[in-house]
């Protein structure tokens, strides 16, 4: 009897061995589809060419422009620019962020960012790619639904990217239809703002809402603000000209460091818009920017104001 057993105990363990072993190997194949699935790095094309970046980056710095972006994918970020960490709309979000610069090299290196954004006129870019994968974008190379979406390409998150693209397009693109039903096809909407005792008219693409009126909503610009603004995206103006610039509504961007004292001359009071009550002002250092979280902010203030919702 125990001259049978011993082989059917060998067998037996013969069996339980393969079984475990199949059972590794299996894990073991589960592990490496799942790192196939979830690489660590993705190669992202960029204006200067290809860059190595994180696939999933945890600890991002902005430099310039795009932190707005990056919140709005719901990214990590670690520092910031000082335009950034002075909008009142970021304020909330970017608690514990740190405020840095382009030549704040050594702040820059205790954060240990896994990733840096900023602008192409961005200085010291060769050492910032020996901290982190650097990449920088030309303002204005693309319009800024594109620049959003590119944003979510460098962020593995495109398909999000492109999903609040479509969606904030079909409302905008209504609410003009709406604007424009309100008060008149031909009706024209200037955007100007005093900054450093000068008067400036922005175009259709330097943020203050100015992606959301003339390209989204497609709202009419003055023609003399066409002629001066468009190709720069601002112009800058004494006070004895304004009221050729001003059209049948204003949206007034102010900073409130800056004196205006303007808005007390007569000049600036027989201008029809003013007269009209026509003149919509908003605090600057909300509404410089043109990502996502301020976009939403310029729409929402937009159909507040031209349509009382």
């Amino acid at each position: 009897m125990k001259k049978a057993f011993i082989p059917f105990l060998l067998l037996f363990v013969l069996i339980l061995s393969a079984c475990s072993s199949n059972g590794t190997a299996s894990t073991s194949e589960k592990e490496a589809t799942n790192a196939k699935e979830k690489p660590e790095t993705i190669t992202y094309q960029s204006e200067n060419g290809p860059v190595e970046v994180p696939a999933d980056p945890q600890r991002v710095v902005v430099l310039q422009s795009f932190t707005g972006n990056v919140m709005a994918l719901d990214v990590n970020l670690v520092g910031v620019d000082s335009w950034s960490k002075a909008n009142p709309n970021f304020a909330e979000e970017l608690e514990g962020v740190e405020e840095v610069a382009e030549d704040d090299l050594e702040k820059i290196i205790e954060l240990d960012p896994d990733l840096i954004i900023g602008l192409s006129t961005t200085k010291n870019v060769d050492k910032l790619n020996e901290i982190a994968p650097t990449v920088t974008y030309t303002y204005g190379k693309v319009d800024y639904l594109t620049q959003h979406i590119e944003i979510g390409k460098l962020l593995n998150k495109e398909k999000e990217a492109r999903a609040w693209v479509e969606d904030f397009k079909q409302r905008a693109e209504q609410a003009g239809k709406e604007i424009k039903a309100k008060i008149g096809e031909d009706a024209t909407v200037s955007v100007i703002e005093s900054w450093d005792k000068q008067l400036y008219v922005y175009g259709d693409n330097w943020g203050r809402g100015t992606e959301i009126l003339y390209q989204a909503m497609d709202l009419n610009m003055p023609e003399k603000v066409k002629e001066t603004a468009l190709k720069d995206g601002y112009y800058a103006l004494s006070l004895e000209v304004l009221p050729e610039f001003a059209g049948d509504y204003v949206i007034l961007s102010k900073n409130k460091e800056t004196d205006h004292s303007f808005q007390e001359t007569e000049t600036y009071k027989n201008i029809p818009a003013v007269k009209n009550n026509q003149v919509f002002e908003v605090a600057a250092e909300e509404f410089y920017f043109n990502d996502p979280l301020t976009l939403e902010l310029q729409l929402d203030y937009f159909i507040e104001k031209f349509l009382g919702k």
